[in-house]
């Protein structure tokens, strides 16, 4: 492992939970998430065992991709709240002994922002469109590059502008057309964002997760993207070309990161970078995390392995070996704002059950399985040496909703691909808290609609069940700290079944049982935690299918 001076490090095995305040908690009813509900919030996730808390996006926003398309980067959206309530929530977190990680967006702006405005006001070849990338090309769009919500990446700038100028120029978006790209090969967008992080460490800020990390530099030259501009296949992502090209992955954003880190260092060794980085290989994804850039990157390829235990353990090897090659840590992740819950992945067939989305007319996903599943993988990646990802209403068991009405849906992606993507609306729905099946504590008309069940799932309800899904949240998070895990180490444990892993981590065996059948685990061991059904029998530990275990 390379020696590095941030062993000590509390986010190299922090348990991370990640609010996407527009769907947490709302306090004046008007089905919106605020800022005043983290922070009435705080206790319930310090209960919870976190570590640390990831705010998403909480800017000014015009909201055409709830809230990735940002207007000001200096302040707090009005519908969410203010910097002083920014300020308290920061140190109500400290107060418990939480860290605070906020969603920097610094691939594109929302096309409100000030500068675009300005950008279309000046007209071509001014310093103010050079913040951005604007093109001219007659005809045709200046390559053949796609949008990844659907549709060309490049708009006309001349409807915007109504001037005869402009009608053969346009601009750059790699998401909605609201979001414009900025040029970083221009300094006043280096500055921009060195002046961001200072304002938010000033506040108390202990982290950020840098939001498309690989797509800030492109290619020289703008080439043709040779994979194809197409990025959705019948309605679900086309792996071959969706996060790559001559857009993502370029080897000049690292020049940036180390710019960064070295803002970062002002304030001490503490602050931490997080790269939502889709990139192949892993060792490509190791590269965002030597010690003078990010401090971790999301292990999407973990994310997108599904109930599938031979690609489970290629992944868990690969990424571990990468990683330690730079002695950074390696983050373990099964769900977020972006991707179809994992409690709904895992209740398809192994081959179905990756990140990808659920199109239209496909078969819906047993709730039941699922669930088992999603609870079982959930305890064996929290076993694991590293940090831990908990995206909101996990801790509740939510599925995904997969039902809901096609007037409601509001993710871009919907739009852009012609209704043939249902997009992420469905793993972010409101929570519930409140077990009243007519308010679960967003009013009666959340900003999207909550299933009519949604209060069988509430906080609520399962706040004195010791059997529910947030209790077995809370004793998960209470043992892997009490053992030490997030610090441990790895040793895969031979087992006759490859469907079954069993991995040793210091005086805790993790098993997973994949399969559909009971399976013993040999050995004299008392039970930590289990999943679902965990008996001693003779000579060692039953696990029932798709179950997991910690034994000691």
């Amino acid at each position: 492992m390379v020696m590095r001076s941030d062993l000590d490090q509390w986010w190299r095995n922090a348990v991370i939970y990640q609010v996407y305040p527009r769907s947490f908690n709302d306090t004046n009813g008007d089905g919106l998430g605020d800022l005043a509900g983290i922070i009435e919030k705080i206790d319930y996730l310090h209960e919870l065992g976190v570590d640390a808390i990831w705010i998403s996006p909480f800017y000014p926003s015009p909201q055409a991709d709830a809230g990735y398309d940002v207007a000001d980067y200096f302040d707090i959206n009005p519908e969410y709240g203010s910097l002083d309530e920014a300020r308290e929530l920061i140190s109500r977190a400290h107060a418990v002994g939480m860290k605070v990680i906020i969603d920097v967006v610094p691939n594109h702006s929302s096309d409100q922002h000030e500068w675009f405005q300005e950008a279309l006001r000046a007209g071509h070849d001014s310093p103010e469109r050079a913040r951005y990338i604007f093109r001219h090309s007659v005809g045709e769009p200046p390559n053949n590059w796609g949008s990844m919500f659907g549709g060309p990446a490049w708009s006309k700038v001349e409807p915007l502008t109504g001037r005869e100028e402009d009608r053969d120029w346009w601009y750059l978006h790699l998401f909605a057309p609201e979001q414009p790209d900025f040029d970083w090969n221009n300094a006043d967008v280096h500055q921009l964002f060195t002046d961001y992080l200072r304002f938010w460490c000033d506040l108390g800020v202990d982290g950020f997760r840098v939001d498309v990390a690989h797509g800030l530099v492109k290619a020289d030259g703008l080439p043709d993207d040779l994979r194809g501009s197409d990025r959705w296949v019948d309605g679900d992502r086309d792996p071959d070309v969706f996060d790559s090209g001559p857009m993502f992955d370029q080897d000049g954003v690292h020049e940036i990161y180390r710019e960064w880190r070295n803002v970062l260092n002002e304030y001490g060794r503490d602050r931490m970078l997080v790269a939502e980085a889709w990139v192949d290989p892993p060792s490509r994804g190791a590269l965002y995390v030597r010690e003078e850039e990010m401090s971790q990157a999301f292990n999407f390829d973990y994310l997108k392995c599904g109930w599938r235990p031979a690609r489970l353990r290629t992944i868990i090897d690969q990424t571990l070996r990468e990683m330690n090659n730079v002695g950074a840590p390696v983050t373990w992740v099964l769900s977020n704002h972006d991707v179809v819950r994992h409690t709904s992945r895992f209740g398809f067939d192994p081959e179905h059950s990756t990140e990808a989305g659920i199109g239209l007319g496909d078969p819906q996903p047993d709730r039941e399985l699922g669930l088992r599943r999603g609870l079982a993988m959930t305890l064996f990646t929290f076993g694991l040496p590293g940090s831990v990802y908990i995206y909101q209403g996990e801790e509740l068991g939510l599925p995904e909703v997969t039902d809901m009405p096609d007037d409601a849906r509001q993710d871009p992606t919907w739009l852009r691909t012609g209704y043939q993507v249902r997009g992420r609306d469905g793993c972010r729905v409101p929570l519930p808290w409140k077990a009243n099946p007519a308010d679960t504590g967003f009013g009666a008309h959340p900003w999207l609609p909550q299933p009519a069940d949604w209060h069988e799932f509430a906080a609520e309800r399962q706040e004195d069940d010791p059997q529910s899904v947030l209790n077995f949240y809370r004793a998960m998070t209470a043992r892997r700290r009490h053992y030490d895990l997030g610090h441990g180490d790895f040793e895969w444990v031979a087992y006759d079944n490859n469907e079954v892993l069993v991995v040793r981590n210091g005086k805790i065996t993790l098993a997973l049982n994949m399969t559909s059948e009971p399976a013993v685990i040999p050995g004299q061991y008392s039970i930590v935690i289990a999943s679902g059904t965990c008996d001693h029998v003779s000579g060692g530990v039953e696990l029932a299918a798709n179950t997991a275990a910690w034994l000691s």
